[in-house]
């Protein structure tokens, strides 16, 4: 088990019990309630109603007790034995907002969504939340960031536009670009890097040379800075593969810090050195066109810039007053000696 399998950040709070739980898998448009009545044929509808009422429903893991309410082919929808856990918006980075869709900057350590084995706080469940608390309706997945990659993430405000982004998402998205800090020095400043990926037996994504069995993933990268024992990237994508800024840098030799899942690279960051910093793309509704963008964050610009830079400021800003006060004091002299 390596360190990130341990996932000791993660809060115990509002997790779901695996074992006291049903899950289904929704696969055509319909009422929440009329859903559950047609799955749980054998539980009265009275029954069912309660199990709303006491927050024991969730969809995509936010607890729900609108009977009316609507679900989608991909939601997934879970009765609990026990009351689901609310969830407030607080921590939540909202960096654009409009009737489509709603952009946030996701933290490091925080899951998009609810997985089998994961119930808790996720991306998805603190902007439904937050939805509620302004009293507006529900949010759809349209993309996804790894758990432990930051940055901008999107949701749609409704299925039409979710389902128009994810149908078009190779087509409409024109920029898509990560701050990656690696180790090592950089052969070459700037390489794009084409390779066919696989997912193995194991779950992981590796580099392969079957063509048929691959998919083909496009990297460029150019060298921003180098610190030390580290190199950090400007990487943009012209696909969307999984994990293939992790699995193309490690297999040039360059792993991302505090990824040990793809090899065994040093963790200065505490945290994966990937950062999702711009999303630019278009709605294929009505032609709107987005350039969503997130700062860098500062434990990147620790590591790569340091503070050496701030102190520096620091004094020329002390030299430069210090100048400034010893030319006053010898012009003011000077006036007095020539009274």
């Amino acid at each position: 088990m390596n360190k990130n399998d341990k996932k000791e950040h993660r809060s115990k709070k509002g997790l779901i019990n695996p074992n006291s739980i049903k899950e289904f898998k929704v696969y055509k448009e319909s009422e929440l309630m009329d859903f559950l009545m047609f799955k749980m044929p054998n539980t009265p509808r009275k029954t069912i109603k309660s199990l709303l009422t006491h927050h024991q429903v969730a969809v995509g893991g936010v607890p729900v007790s609108q009977y009316n309410y609507k679900i989608y082919p991909e939601d997934v929808v879970t009765v609990s034995k026990m009351r689901i856990a609310k969830r407030d918006s607080k921590g939540l980075k909202i960096l654009y907002e409009d009737e489509d869709i709603i952009a946030i900057d996701k933290p490091s350590f925080l899951l998009t969504t609810a997985t089998e084995k994961e119930k808790g706080k996720t991306a998805y469940r603190l902007v439904s939340s937050y939805m509620s608390e302004k009293k507006q309706g529900r949010v759809f997945v349209v993309h996804r960031l790894d758990e432990d990659t930051s940055g901008v993430l999107i949701f749609a405000k409704s299925h039409e536009v979710a389902q128009a982004l994810q149908n078009n998402w190779q087509e409409v998205v024109k920029c898509r670009a990560y701050y990656a800090i690696v180790e090592g020095h950089m052969e070459k400043e700037e390489e794009t890097l084409k390779n066919y990926l696989i997912q193995d037996s194991f779950q992981l994504i590796r580099v392969s040379k079957d063509k048929k069995r691959g998919k083909l993933a496009i990297t460029t990268y150019k060298l921003i800075k180098e610190k030390g024992d580290y190199s950090l990237l400007d990487v943009h994508l012209s696909s969307g593969r999984k994990n293939q800024i992790r699995v193309q840098l490690g297999h040039i030799g360059h792993y991302v810090v505090g990824d040990d899942k793809y090899g065994e690279p040093k963790d200065p960051l505490k945290r994966l050195g990937l950062h999702a910093y711009e999303l630019a793309f278009v709605n294929p509704l009505n032609g709107k066109e987005y350039d969503l963008k997130s700062e860098m964050p500062k434990c990147f610009k620790d590591l790569i810039f340091g503070q050496k830079q701030v102190k520096v400021e620091k004094s020329e800003k002390v030299n430069s007053r210090k100048r400034h006060i010893a030319v006053k004091i010898k012009k003011k002299h000077r006036k007095e000696g020539h009274k």
